[in-house]
């Protein structure tokens, strides 16, 4: 099972980035799939997760509104798009697999699954 997570990068606040998160190795049809973010010296935060089957989104409240979490099923990839970027939005970004007999959604560890990160960057 591989999540190979792609799309950061340096963008100046107010801009926008779109993160790609392509899965493979197995089918994820009735999985959870999330995105988290850690920023240096901090915890792992939730920030957005995508039922696989339903489509389903979940989304905390410092990025509701600005990301939006979606996944193509053709291409068994799931993409975050994220708008008017903040410095504080600067961390490292990871999609993760949670499976139905987890649970998951915001909770960091029912996850199964996690791809490597990648750096997002967001100038002021």
């Amino acid at each position: 099972v591989q999540l190979q997570a792609s799309g950061g990068g340096l963008v100046q606040a107010g801009g926008s980035l779109r993160l790609s998160c392509a899965v493979s190795g197995r089918t994820f049809d009735n999985y959870m799939m999330g995105w988290f973010r850690q920023r240096p010296g901090e915890e792992r935060e939730f920030v957005a997760a995508i039922s696989w089957s339903s489509g389903r989104t979940y989304y905390p409240d410092p990025v509701t509104g600005r990301f939006t979490i979606s996944r193509d099923n053709g291409k068994n990839t799931v993409y975050l798009q994220m708008n008017t970027l903040k410095p504080e939005d600067t961390a490292v970004y990871y999609c993760a697999a949670s499976s139905p007999a987890r649970g998951g959604i915001l909770r960091e560890r029912l996850y199964d699954y996690w791809g490597q990160g990648t750096q997002v960057t967001v100038s002021s």
